[in-house]
């Protein structure tokens, strides 16, 4: 450097304490593996209760953390399920399950839909993520979603977001209306 840009520098720099470390903030710290898989493992098993909600675990469809989701009842019309696909139909809700064990996304899901169906909320959003997996195995709440929305009286049908709602870590879900006293249509 010259005299005069040694200068400026020092003059820019005037009042500038330091670094007392050298090291660099890495973010948190990575989760303790075997804990990790104990916990995983964990939330998996059923908790010896018996849910009488409609939604069965017995059968599970695995499906991949990329792989779109997309199902419709008999009788729903393809125009109505195109435009869910392309996120035509605004949701009025939405709920996150990531992080949740399984039995606690099944509990929070069905409270979701029946406070939906109640409020006659037409379509909503969950975000059941994507949970790529170090050991290869399918994300689990996203597979449980899948086959528990199947399931579910009041789902008429379903698909993955748009990116920009979540992609393939949400779905878009068309329920049922039920007619509320004094509406007539």
């Amino acid at each position: 450097m010259q005299d005069d840009d040694f200068s400026l520098f020092q003059a820019e720099l005037r009042g500038v304490k330091p670094l007392r470390h050298d090291r660099a903030d890495t973010g948190k710290p990575k989760p303790d593996r075997k804990q990790f898989n104990t916990l995983r493992q964990a939330a998996t098993v059923s908790q010896g209760e018996i849910k009488v909600d409609g939604l069965s675990d017995q059968f599970v469809i695995d499906v991949g953390a990329e792989d779109p989701l997309y199902w419709a009842a008999n009788g729903m019309q393809e125009g109505q399920m195109r435009k869910l696909k392309l996120g035509q139909i605004p949701f009025d809700g939405s709920l996150d399950l990531h992080g949740m064990s399984v039995e606690k996304a099944r509990d929070t899901l069905w409270e979701f839909l029946a406070e939906a169906t109640k409020l006659e909320i037409r379509c909503v959003r969950v975000t059941h993520g994507k949970a790529v997996r170090m050991d290869g195995r399918k994300p689990m709440i996203k597979s449980h979603v899948n086959t528990w929305l199947r399931q579910h009286p009041q789902v008429l049908g379903f698909s993955s977001c748009l990116a920009k709602h979540g992609g393939t870590g949400a779905v878009y879900i068309i329920l049922k209306r039920t007619m509320m006293d004094g509406r007539d249509e």
